[in-house]
């Protein structure tokens, strides 16, 4: 679970409601100063939310880029349903096409981070033409690492049975006492906004997505492979290795590990803007 820096948007950002034609989706949208360079979308990953750009939003934006950040179907402050056939993968990507037209296709940077980054590739296998670049953070070329598989398992069995706040309360006490001495009320509020069953349904996904690094390959968009120096739940020699397989841009984080936006946000936005100027 990524810990945003805070809940509260820069002076450079607010919150607002996307109207797309698949429904509305809650974003963090933040405007450069000056002139727009192109715009950026970027999707979180399981069990997170927009907040987790949170320190991305001024940097990005300085650097001349609207950024935009968003609450997928059932994630935190976008609506969803209680039904797991709407949160299958081509159902997402269908949602990140839209939001993309809702903003400017054609200049739009795509990002995912982690599982976000799978949606977005499913975006892109669908219809490349929306976006001006792809950007992979912390997202490996199939499924998660066996001791991921294990924990998304026991997550969900929870959720089935289950409350929300039965579950946080589960998952809490394995945690570190520094960890729950800080953010925890702003995680918990967080986690309470989800649906259980976009949960369950992003999670059988992260347990069971093929290998379509081949496939992506051979779309002609440029893509960017970012990630920490060490991550757990696609090993980092594996991303590398995706990398190679794509011909892509690769930056590692130096100090980050699988949250490269909150671990080193300073950082991580200036790898993002300069391969974005480079294109």
């Amino acid at each position: 679970m990524s810990r945003p820096h805070s809940y509260t948007p820069p002076p450079c950002a607010h919150t607002r409601q996307l109207r797309t034609s698949r429904g509305d989706f809650a974003v963090l949208d933040a405007s450069p100063p000056g002139a727009v360079r192109a715009t950026a979308l970027l999707l979180p990953g399981y069990t997170g939310s927009k907040e987790d750009f949170m320190a991305l939003l001024e940097p990005l934006s300085a650097a001349g880029y609207r950024t935009v950040a968003v609450d997928g179907r059932g994630q935190y402050e976008t609506e969803g349903t209680d039904r797991q056939e709407t949160y299958a993968q081509g159902e997402l990507a269908l949602d990140v096409l839209a939001q993309a037209a809702a903003l400017d296709g054609g200049t739009v940077h795509l990002l995912g981070h982690s599982l976000g980054g799978q949606i977005a590739r499913a975006a892109v296998l669908l219809d490349a033409a929306p976006f001006r670049s792809l950007t992979l953070m912390s997202s490996g070329p199939a499924e998660v690492v066996e001791a991921q598989q294990l924990k998304v398992k026991v997550l969900s069995d929870a959720l089935a049975t289950l409350s929300m706040a039965s579950v946080w309360e589960a998952m809490r006490a394995l945690d570190p006492p520094e960890e729950t001495a800080t953010d925890g009320e702003a995680l918990r509020r967080r986690w309470l906004r989800h649906q259980p069953a976009q949960l369950i349904a992003t999670g059988r996904q992260l347990v069971t997505e093929p290998d379509r690094v081949a496939e992506l390959a051979a779309v002609p968009l440029p893509v960017h492979v970012l990630s920490g120096e060490r991550d757990d739940t696609w090993p980092v020699p594996l991303l590398d290795e995706m990398a190679r397989r794509l011909g892509a841009h690769r930056t590692r984080i130096a100090g980050a590990e699988h949250s490269p936006n909150t671990d080193r946000p300073k950082e991580t936005a200036a790898a993002l803007a300069a391969f974005w100027d480079s294109l």
